[in-house]
C-alpha cells in the first residue's frame, strides 16, 4: 500500500447521486406505485366555504361502473378521531375537532364529505357527481379584523370565538417607555398574502394491507414518515408497530407535506374497512383546495428609534390566518416567527402579541422558512422606512444597528444566542459584487431627470433561526414532539458503507452530502457509500425533515455515528497491529502505528476481520455498525445580505429585475453545488412572493385563483441572473460548523425585492407596494401618490 493524498470530501462540489435516476425516469414516486387488486379512491369535496350538511346520500354513486364502495364522514366515523395538532401554543388554545372526512358541517370550499372507492381513477372521478348532498349555506369568515368583531359570524360555533389563541412575548425595557425618549416613532401596516405550494409532486398516498397479522404498508409523498406513523396510529387506532410508513422518492415539499392530511387517514381507513390496497393521488387543482396554504396575516408594525436612526424599540402585532382548523403545527408558524422580528438588530425593548383566526379558508401551515420570512419582510421594510425617515442610507441605517462581528456570542433582545456571524464582511461583499454606489449614482440621475423608468435598489440583511431543535427549547413552546435526529452507521463486511438517516429528503440531496460527510470522517471512498432513508422500518428512528434542519442536525449525527465507528475499528486494528490504541494514527481511512508506518490497516480491511470475527478483542461484539441520537443545544443562525435592483416602467407599473446579489453564510459548507442550488430555488420563491403568488377568494369564500391558469408562478425565464457568493463563520452549535441554507434564499429576497420597487417610486410619493407588487398594483400606488400630491392630502401612516 503506498500512500496517495485523498481529496476531502467536504467542500467538494460534487454532482448529486441522486440525479441520475431521477432524470432517466428510474423513480418510485407513490403515484407510480402499483399492486394486485389495486382500487382508487376520489373525494368528494365541498363547494361551498361554509355550510351545514343537511342530507348526504352516497348511494348513487354505487350503481356506477367500476365503483366498488363509497362513504360519507359518518360510515369512517368509527374508530376515526380528530387529525392532529402537535402544537398548542397556549394552554388555553382553542382546538377544534378536525374530522378527515367532514360530518355535520364544511368550513372551508374543498372541505371534503365522502369517498369513492373504485376500480380505477377515472371511475372513481366520475361516481363523485353522483353524491347527493344538501347544504344549508352558513356566513363565511374571510376578513381577520372582522372575524375578531364582535357577533362575527363563527367557524366553529361550539367554541364562541374565531379567536384561536393569543400568544404575547415582551422583553427589555417597557416599550411605551422606551418611546418617551425616541425621537422618530413609525407605524407602518403589512400584509403577508396567502401562497399555495406548488410542489413538482402532487400529494399521493398508497395503503397495502397484510389482513393476516394487521399491519399496514403506507407509502405517501410525504416530508415526515416517522412523525406520520406516529400520527396515523393516534388518528385511526392502528398499533404504531402494525404500521410502516415509506416516503419513496418525494418531489418536492416546501413545508406543504409537513402534514399529516385527511385523505392519508381516509386511506388507511378504507384499506382497513375492504382489506385491499387502496390510491389517492391529487389533481393539481385538487391541492390548490386541499393541500394547505402558507403565510396570511397582518402584521402591525411600530419602531421607535433616534434622528441619527439608532433603533431603541420594536412592537408587532399580528393577526395570523389559521384557517378552517388546526393543523400538525398551524398555531407554531407565527411564534416561530416572534424571536426573528428583532433580526441582527440590538435594541433595549421587544414587544410581540400574535392573535391567531379562524377563518373559512384552508388551513394554513409550514411554507418555505414558517415564520422567518415574515418576520425578515416586516422589519426589513421598517428599517427602510427608518432611514427614509431620517434621511439616512438604507445599508447605512442597518450599520448603526446590527450586532457586530466581535460581539459574538450574543443574545439578542428576543432571548436567542446568536453563536457566530459576520454582518458586516457579508454586506461589504455583496455591496461590492452589487456596485451599489453605482447604482446609487445612476438612480440619482435617473430621478433628476424625471424618467419614466424608474430605477430602485433593495437592501435585506437577515438572519434566521433553523435546526429546528434543541429538545428543550421546542419542549418551553410546547411543541409536542423533540428536536433530536438519529444516524446509523453500518460497515459491511467488504469495506463499503451504508448509512442510514432519520431524515427523509424530497429534493436537497441529502444522499450525497451524506455521503461525503460519512466519507471523510470513515476515509472511504465516495462512491462506496449508500444513503438508506425514508422508510420506517428499514430507518426505524427519525425526526424527519423541515426547518432546515437536516444537515445541522441529521447531517451532525451521521458525522458522530461515523466517529464511533473509527473508535471501534481503532480497538480491533490496535488488537491486530499489537499496539495501544494511543499509538495509532487515522488517517485517509488507515489506522498505522506511529513510528513505524508501514505497520497498518485500513478501516475496510478491519470491516471484514470483524466480519469474520476470527481475531478481535476480548469481549468485543464482532461489529463496527454504530447509532448515534443528537439533539443539539442551539438553533444554528445563518445570514447573509441580499440586493435587488429593479427597473419600473411608471406608465405600465411593470417591474423587471435588473440585477440580484447575495452573500449569505450558510456555516461550513458539504457541498458548494448544492448550496448554490438551494440559494437559487428560495430565490425564485421569495420573489414569487413579492411580484407574482397570490391566493385570492371572492366573497362567498371561493377560492378564485384555484388552477396554475389563475395562480401566477414564476418560470426561469422570469428570473433574473443571480450572482451569488458567501463568507463563513463556522456554527459553534454542532460538530460540522454547518447552518442551514435550505430557507436562506426565501427569508432574505422577498424584503429585497419590494424594498427595491419602493425605492424606485418613494421619489414619487409611493411608501408601500401591497404584495404581490403586480404591474396593476404598482401603476395604482403611482397613480394614488399623484393625485394624493395634486390635492395635498397627507399620506397614511400605515401602508396601503
Amino acid at each position: 500500500m503506498t500512500d496517495q493524498a485523498v481529496e476531502r470530501e467536504v467542500g467538494r462540489a460534487r454532482l448529486r447521486k441522486e440525479d441520475a435516476r431521477l432524470i432517466t425516469g428510474q423513480t418510485n414516486w407513490t403515484d407510480n406505485i402499483s399492486v394486485t387488486g389495486l382500487l382508487h379512491l376520489a373525494i368528494l369535496r365541498s363547494p361551498m366555504a361554509h355550510a351545514r350538511i343537511e342530507r348526504i346520500d352516497v348511494s348513487p354513486a354505487l350503481q356506477r361502473p367500476g365503483v366498488v364502495a363509497v362513504f360519507s364522514g359518518r360510515d369512517l366515523a368509527d374508530g376515526m378521531g380528530s387529525l392532529p395538532c402537535a402544537w398548542p401554543v397556549t394552554e388555553d388554545m382553542v382546538l377544534p375537532d378536525h374530522p378527515p372526512l367532514a360530518l355535520d358541517e364544511v368550513r372551508h370550499a374543498g372541505d371534503p364529505v365522502a369517498v369513492v372507492v373504485a376500480r380505477d381513477r377515472y371511475a372513481a372521478a366520475d361516481a363523485l357527481e353522483a353524491i347527493e348532498v344538501d347544504y344549508e349555506p352558513l356566513p363565511p369568515v374571510l376578513d381577520l379584523e372582522g372575524a375578531l368583531a364582535e357577533r362575527a359570524p363563527l367557524v366553529h360555533a361550539d367554541k364562541g370565538t374565531n379567536r384561536a389563541y393569543v400568544w404575547p412575548l415582551k422583553t427589555g425595557e417597557d416599550f411605551e417607555a422606551v418611546k418617551q425618549r425616541a425621537d422618530v416613532v413609525l407605524k407602518r401596516r403589512y400584509e403577508q398574502q396567502r401562497l399555495i405550494p406548488n410542489a413538482m409532486e402532487p400529494r399521493a398516498v398508497v395503503v397495502t394491507p397484510l389482513a393476516a397479522s394487521g399491519e399496514y404498508t403506507v407509502y405517501s409523498a410525504t416530508q415526515i414518515p416517522h412523525i406520520l406513523r406516529i400520527m396515523l396510529s393516534t388518528v385511526t387506532g392502528v398499533p404504531e408497530h402494525k404500521l410502516r410508513v415509506i416516503a419513496p422518492d418525494v418531489g418536492g415539499g416546501f413545508g406543504s407535506k409537513l402534514q399529516v392530511y385527511g385523505e392519508e387517514a381516509i386511506a388507511l381507513a378504507v384499506a382497513r374497512k375492504l382489506g385491499r390496497p387502496v390510491k389517492w393521488t391529487e389533481s393539481r387543482s385538487e391541492g390548490y383546495l386541499a393541500t394547505h396554504h402558507g403565510r396570511g396575516m397582518i402584521q402591525d408594525v411600530e419602531i421607535a428609534a433616534t434622528r441619527e436612526g439608532k433603533l431603541l424599540g420594536l412592537k408587532v402585532d399580528l393577526l395570523a390566518d389559521m384557517g378552517a382548523y388546526l393543523m400538525l403545527v398551524t398555531p407554531g408558524i407565527p411564534i416561530l416567527g416572534a424571536f426573528m422580528y428583532p433580526a441582527i438588530y440590538k435594541m433595549d425593548s421587544y414587544e410581540f402579541t400574535c392573535t391567531g383566526v379562524f377563518t373559512t379558508k384552508t388551513p394554513t401551515d409550514a411554507y418555505r422558512g414558517a415564520g422567518r420570512p415574515e418576520a425578515t419582510y416586516a422589519i426589513e421594510r421598517a428599517m427602510d422606512e427608518l432611514a427614509a425617515e431620517v434621511g439616512l442610507d438604507p445599508v447605512e441605517v442597518r450599520r448603526r444597528n446590527w450586532i457586530r462581528h466581535e460581539e459574538f456570542p450574543y443574545t439578542s433582545i428576543a432571548g436567542l444566542t446568536y453563536d457566530s456571524g459576520n454582518y458586516e464582511a457579508a454586506t461589504e461583499k455583496a455591496l461590492a459584487l452589487f456596485g451599489y454606489d453605482d447604482l446609487r449614482a445612476e438612480q440619482h440621475k435617473r430621478n433628476e431627470r424625471g424618467d419614466t423608468v424608474r430605477l430602485g435598489i433593495g437592501v435585506s440583511t437577515y438572519t434566521e433561526m433553523c435546526g429546528l431543535a434543541p429538545s428543550r427549547v421546542l419542549r418551553d413552546l410546547r411543541y409536542a414532539a423533540g428536536g433530536w435526529e438519529a444516524a446509523s452507521i453500518r460497515m459491511l463486511p467488504t469495506g463499503k458503507v451504508e448509512v442510514v438517516t432519520g431524515t427523509s429528503p424530497h429534493g436537497q440531496g441529502h444522499v450525497t452530502c451524506w455521503s461525503q460527510i460519512a466519507a471523510d470522517v470513515l476515509g472511504v471512498p465516495f462512491e462506496d457509500v449508500e444513503v438508506v432513508h425514508g422508510d420506517t422500518k428499514v430507518a426505524p428512528q427519525g425526526m424527519d425533515t423541515y426547518g432546515s434542519r437536516s444537515l445541522v442536525v441529521g447531517g451532525s449525527a451521521v458525522h458522530r455515528a461515523a466517529e464511533k465507528v473509527v473508535e471501534k475499528a481503532r480497538k480491533v486494528a490496535a488488537h491486530l497491529l499489537e499496539a495501544s490504541e494511543q499509538d495509532l494514527e487515522f488517517r485517509d481511512g488507515v489506522f498505522s502505528v506511529k513510528g513505524s508506518p508501514e505497520a497498518r490497516r485500513s478501516i475496510q480491511e478491519i470491516a471484514f476481520e470483524t466480519f469474520t470475527s476470527h481475531d478481535v478483542p476480548d469481549g468485543m461484539e464482532p461489529t463496527l455498525n454504530a447509532d448515534h441520537v443528537l439533539d443539539p443545544e442551539n438553533f444554528s443562525y445563518p445570514h447573509g445580505t441580499h440586493l435587488c435592483a429593479v427597473e419600473i416602467d411608471t406608465e405600465t407599473g411593470q417591474t423587471r429585475i435588473r440585477s440580484y446579489v447575495c452573500v449569505d453564510d450558510v456555516g461550513r459548507v458539504i457541498n458548494p453545488m448544492i448550496v448554490e442550488g438551494q440559494v437559487h430555488g428560495g430565490l425564485a420563491q421569495g420573489i414569487a412572493q413579492a411580484l407574482y403568488e397570490e391566493a385570492v377568494y371572492d366573497d362567498e369564500g371561493n377560492l378564485v385563483s384555484g388552477t396554475m391558469a389563475d395562480y401566477l408562478v414564476p418560470s426561469a425565464a422570469d428570473l433574473p441572473d443571480f450572482v451569488t457568493d458567501r463568507t463563513e463563520t463556522p456554527a459553534a452549535s454542532n460538530p460540522l460548523g454547518v447552518k442551514g441554507v435550505g430557507e436562506a434564499g426565501t427569508i432574505a429576497s422577498t424584503p429585497a425585492v419590494v424594498n427595491a420597487v419602493v425605492d424606485a417610486l418613494r421619489p414619487l410619493g409611493v411608501h408601500d407596494v401591497r404584495m404581490p407588487c403586480t404591474p396593476e398594483r404598482v401603476w395604482e400606488a403611482v397613480r394614488s401618490a399623484q393625485s394624493e400630491q395634486s390635492s395635498g392630502s397627507p399620506r397614511k401612516e400605515a401602508s396601503a
